[in-house]
């Protein structure tokens, strides 16, 4: 029913993000479990949980594939359905996506559902090889482009047809690395001032070092269930009451507009007709930064300004902790990091500690509704989740 709860997150986990050596990508998703596990005393975890879906992106970090089975073994979950998604970047997003299914199937009354990749024992030519695979082999990626160079091109687009300029860019990284600083679990902890952002050295014009979101290893989980059992395990259930999906073409040469991701759109019209909430009653949101680009376009086609407007809203602060709507209070995928299986679910993460009043010194005062983004490859996955406290 619309308005309604689908499921409820009793507990949520992640690891520490950042440069992880000498871990498996198992024992990072161990971290996040083992935090949702302690947060919920009232769970046993063997007998209660019935289904695990994890996403991760390539087998070819760790030479690792079979994630799903390799992770309920070492989480202590042998035994339950395990299930690997994978949507590029959005691929713990989809995982949220089909535990959501699985509970609302009635198969099973409490899921795990998460995400990792360990990501920084590689080359920076080599995870830019990989993370290529997620865009359209024999034309794009065959002709060497690669995914600052594909966000470069968007980048452009919005410059020319709205005017957005490279300083409203910089004003995303120096917001998320103040909220980054914020988060003792992110990546980059430190803040950075516009002089800093503008003078980086460019990736791929006209995006620069601290226009892109940083390689990193993590894991993270949230733990869902029905609605009317979620009480019996916490006093402070968080009620997925949206939840919307969509697709485009993998190749971004094919689309008609390079301004806009047409995915989200779709997802977040479903998302918000579901939960029956309006962008203007949303408190915070983490939307999908992987460039400081994707953050003003994601601004626009989540309904936060109009169309155009990214920049101008960056500019106007409203995004800010204590503005209209902060954005990205964990730090984002600028700063807290990108492992990019585990993104979608770090999302969740951070609107889970916000609508709890659990986090910290970023703390959003009186949140009650929330918003994930989560966008796979060049925009053709995107999933928006929305969120809503039970007070």
């Amino acid at each position: 029913m619309k308005g309604e709860p689908l499921v409820s997150i009793i507990s949520a986990g992640m690891s520490k993000f950042g440069k992880r050596d000498g871990l498996l990508a198992r024992e990072l998703f161990i971290e996040a479990v083992s935090e949702a596990f302690n947060r919920c005393p009232k769970l046993e975890p063997k007998k209660d949980v019935k289904a695990l879906f994890v996403g991760h992106m390539g087998e070819a970090y760790e030479h690792q594939g079979h994630t799903g089975s390799a992770i309920a073994d070492w989480a202590g979950l042998v035994g339950i359905p395990a299930t690997r998604t994978e949507a590029a970047c959005g691929s713990s997003g989809v995982a949220l996506r089909s535990g959501i299914y699985a509970v609302l199937s009635g198969l099973a009354d409490m899921v795990v559902v998460g995400g990792v990749e360990k990501m920084t024992h590689r080359t920076t030519a080599e995870v830019t090889e990989y993370l290529a695979m997620a865009s359209d082999y024999p034309f794009e990626q065959w002709h060497g482009i690669t995914f600052p160079g594909l966000f470069a091109l968007m980048a452009t687009a919005h410059m020319h047809a709205y005017g957005t300029t490279q300083e409203q860019m910089g004003l995303v990284a120096v917001k998320n690395h103040y909220n980054g600083s914020l988060n003792p679990k992110a990546h980059m902890q430190k803040e950075v001032a516009l002089q800093t952002v503008m003078t980086s050295k460019y990736v791929a014009w006209p995006l620069k070092l601290y226009d892109c979101s940083l390689i990193t290893d993590g894991a993270s989980c949230v733990i869902l269930t029905k609605p009317e059992l979620a009480k019996k395990y916490t006093d402070q259930p968080i009620h997925i009451v949206g939840s919307g999906q969509a697709s485009d073409t993998i190749g971004l040469y094919e689309r008609k507009n390079l301004t806009s991701l047409n995915s989200t759109k779709l997802a977040a019209k479903a998302a918000y007709e579901m939960a029956q909430v309006s962008p203007e009653q949303v408190n915070l949101a983490e939307v999908h930064d992987c460039f400081t680009i994707a953050e003003l376009i994601a601004y626009e086609d989540l309904g936060f300004c109009k169309v155009g407007d990214g920049g101008k809203l960056v500019e106007s602060d409203e995004t800010r902790l204590g503005g209209r709507i902060p954005v990205n209070t964990s730090g984002g995928l600028k700063a807290k990091g990108h492992p990019v299986g585990a993104t979608g679910t770090a999302q969740a993460y951070e609107i889970y500690l916000q609508l709890t009043g659990q986090a910290d010194k970023r703390q959003v005062i009186d949140a009650k509704v929330g918003l994930s983004h989560n966008v796979g490859g060049s925009g053709a996955t995107a999933a928006v989740h929305i969120y809503r406290s039970e007070q």
